[in-house]
């Protein structure tokens, strides 16, 4: 028998394949807070566009560079958990009262914007032949809030990684547009602070942006729209779980036993901690300083999620997608700008 066959495999080689997988593993992980820990304060220094953002921006340039392919799977889990927490955190910072102190002239003009952004999406998504969940993306992201919304809805209706970071930087882009565009044109349109307040807290999407185009016009501008853009957020669970059910309906039949399924098996976990945490501030269970640390946790957690997402993304996938969504997210976001401004007029909101 040779001297080769004589000799046990060495066990040096298993230990430096597990080093490598274990390395593997937190390079993803490692690379996230590297960009979120430059993100925060650029995002402090740039409040016009805010941690989330500058995350997401760092996030694509250094996926342009550095070999980031395999850590995608990895990039994805981060980003949907870490988005799921913020949502949870921005639940405790809205109560009851704040919803009810919006007024009901606010809530046609918030009601009528959402409408408007799904109904559009769907419509000209198909008429474009955008794909249907990715049209669905688009259209809670801009008739809700943003990353979160896009977040809560992918997990439901199965839509792709790549899907979820074509809405996302679709939804940003306009987003970026609103919140320098904005303030010029209150201006120029003779605006009051409480008018701007409800425009930009119903047509802008990322809460950061929101409340530096609102305090760009002006401090009560600025709070008016944080409280609005607070209460559109709700508006997470009920679109959710509406999908939710929609969804499970098409893949199992309306009639089958696993349609009929508990709320618990419905709507995800996320969201039923994002009411429970709301009814906690509602009921006085969350403090001033408590609800300020929520906010500040929330606002980082965002910024890791879409961290995540721009090391994750693929501009050459993004190419192969084409301009149709793009051209689809502006449509729905100059139709909510506008049906905005319109149902103010019309119920002399604000």
């Amino acid at each position: 028998m040779s001297a080769v066959a004589d000799h046990p495999p060495s066990p040096q080689l298993p230990a430096t394949t597990a080093w490598r997988r274990a390395l593997q593993r937190l390079a993803g992980p490692l690379a996230v807070t590297a960009v979120t820990a430059v993100a925060l304060p650029l995002g402090n220094a740039l409040p016009l566009l805010g941690a989330p953002i500058v995350a997401l921006v760092l996030g694509i340039v250094a996926a342009a560079v550095l070999p980031v392919a395999r850590l995608r799977q990895g990039l994805d889990v981060i980003a949907r958990r870490s988005l799921q927490l913020a949502i949870v955190a921005l639940g405790a910072t809205i109560s009851a009262g704040q919803v009810l102190a919006v007024g009901a002239s606010s809530l046609p003009v918030m009601l009528g914007t959402l409408a408007t952004a799904l109904l559009t999406a769907a419509l000209v998504g198909r008429g474009l032949g955008v794909g249907e969940r990715l049209a669905a993306l688009v259209g809670v992201g801009t008739g809700i809030c943003g990353a979160s919304a896009i977040a809560a809805v992918s997990g439901v209706i199965d839509a792709p990684a790549r899907e979820v970071r074509y809405a996302i930087a679709t939804i940003f882009a306009f987003n970026l547009v609103a919140v320098l565009a904005f303030p010029p044109l209150g201006h120029l349109l003779g605006m009051s602070q409480s008018q701007f307040g409800l425009w930009a807290g119903t047509a802008v999407n990322d809460t950061s942006s929101v409340v530096a185009a609102g305090f760009a016009y002006g401090h009560a501008a600025g709070a008016h729209a944080l409280i609005v853009k607070l209460t559109r957020t709700t508006a997470i669970v009920p679109i959710t779980a509406a999908l939710a059910i929609a969804a499970r309906r098409r893949r199992t039949g309306p009639d089958t036993p696993t349609a009929r399924r508990s709320l618990r098996a419905i709507v995800p976990w996320f969201l039923i901690w994002f009411a429970a945490a709301s009814a906690a501030d509602s009921l006085g269970l969350v403090g001033a300083g408590a609800r300020t640390d929520l906010s500040h946790a929330g606002l980082a957690l965002t910024a890791l999620a879409l961290a995540s997402v721009g090391l994750g993304a693929d501009l050459r996938e993004m190419r192969r997608t084409g301009a149709r969504p793009l051209l689809l997210g502006a449509l729905v976001w100059a139709a909510v700008t506008v049906t905005s401004l319109g149902l103010q007029a019309l119920t002399a909101g604000g």
